[in-house]
């Protein structure tokens, strides 16, 4: 009368334990390759809209100056591109000679390079300056690119985004 039935016991074995151990090592070592690639490849979106966004900034205020230039509001020095000076450019905006009632402003914030991990912000060029130039010839901003060292998923360098 003092034995009981296999059926009656509670709790789980040490095997039942190391098994389902070893089913979630197996499950978290193939969740977590993939978690790391989906994080990278949404920095990556990011990237390519902060640079997509800040670049059609940068055309727009070479558009409003030209017209600028056209409507005789604003006369063309022969150094002058028409093209922002700094980025900050951007923000402040311009009414450009009286083009506008108001600064047109081509963008709100100037947005952060998400590869950047050391903080060196936007690497510029200017309009003199190489397509392919790491050196910025402070003239004005002709175009902005990643100053990450890093490897984007399909293997291109993010420096040349």
């Amino acid at each position: 009368m003092g034995r009981t039935l296999l059926t009656d016991r509670r709790g789980v074995t040490l095997l039942e334990l190391l098994i389902t151990l070893a089913i979630l090592s197996i499950l978290a070592a193939v969740v977590l390759p993939v978690a790391e690639v989906t994080v990278r490849r949404n920095k990556e979106i990011e990237l390519r809209q902060a640079l997509r966004t800040v670049r059609r900034a940068i055309d727009s205020y070479k558009e409003a100056f030209d017209e600028a230039v056209r409507n005789n509001k604003i006369i063309r020095n022969a150094e002058d591109t028409g093209y922002p000076k700094t980025l900050d450019d951007l923000v402040a905006g311009s009414d450009f000679g009286g083009l506008y009632p108001y600064q047109r402003k081509f963008l709100r914030r100037i947005p952060k390079d998400p590869m950047d991990r050391e903080e060196k912000g936007w690497g510029l060029r200017s309009h003199a300056d190489d397509a392919d130039a790491e050196v910025w010839g402070a003239e004005d901003v002709y175009d902005i690119y990643s100053q990450s060292d890093g490897v984007a998923l399909d293997g291109s360098p993010y420096r040349e985004w």
